[in-house]
């Protein structure tokens, strides 16, 4: 299968185990992969030069919202989405469409300000989108915004639908619900033969499974950057 791998959360709070998750891909022969960066932390120099060194060696980088984390609950909606899915990490869900505008520009702005490359992809956290619509986003600075269910190139006005894998299995509940979705991922992938994204969260090495994170990667017979969904 032909696969898109990202590491999820990357902050000067994950640093070690990002580094660890780094390290692990490049083991495994990943020669793709992003990292999604969350700007609103206590960055130090040394991070965002380290962050300049993987970019300098092919490795893309990404928006990944403001903060991280939520100031306050948008409604019932919200709290439910954090009680089942996103835990205090979906920042958008208590946002005003225009207050998810300029936190993405916000976001884009920063890796200006590091000198950093100029991202190409924003992913919310927890995919967690909230009320901006698509048209609004195609006049933001970003050219892809991936959703849980795919991807929207604004350029082509076009979504692509992508299954993904997902391993964050920090709660009992999850184990049994992320390994049901995953094996439906892998159906849609056998059945269509669509790209499939894995994204890796900081932590899911050390979590209950992690050896489905291996079987992926070595399952995988090409490993594909986001640049690639534009050419498809």
């Amino acid at each position: 299968m032909e696969s898109i791998v990202s590491v999820h959360d990357v902050m000067p709070e994950t640093w070690q185990n990002v580094q660890y998750i780094i390290q692990y891909l490049l083991l495994c022969q990943v020669t793709h992969m992003t990292l999604l960066v969350v700007p609103g932390k206590n960055w130090k120099s040394e991070h965002v030069n380290q962050l300049r060194q993987y970019s300098d060696c092919g490795i893309e980088l990404a928006g990944h919202g403001w903060s991280h984390q939520v100031g306050e609950y948008g409604g019932l909606y919200h709290r439910l989405h954090a009680l089942l899915l996103s835990r205090h990490s979906a920042e958008h869900l208590a946002l005003t469409s225009a207050e998810i505008a300029s936190l993405i520009s916000r976001c884009h702005g920063w890796f200006f300000d590091q000198a950093l490359p100029e991202p190409k992809l924003y992913v919310a956290p927890a995919w967690a989108m909230g009320s901006i619509t698509r048209t609004k986003l195609a006049t933001l600075p970003f050219r892809y915004y991936e959703y849980l269910t795919g991807i929207y190139d604004s350029h082509s006005n076009r979504f692509l639908r992508l299954p993904v894998l997902g391993y964050q299995a920090d709660h009992f509940l999850r184990v049994p619900a992320l390994w049901s979705a995953n094996i439906l991922s892998h159906l849609s992938v056998h059945f269509t033969r669509s790209m499939v994204r894995i994204a890796i969260h900081p932590g899911d090495l050390g979590l209950k499974l992690a050896n489905g994170i291996d079987r992926d990667l070595r399952r995988t017979t090409r490993f594909l950057a986001y640049q690639r969904i534009g050419e498809s």
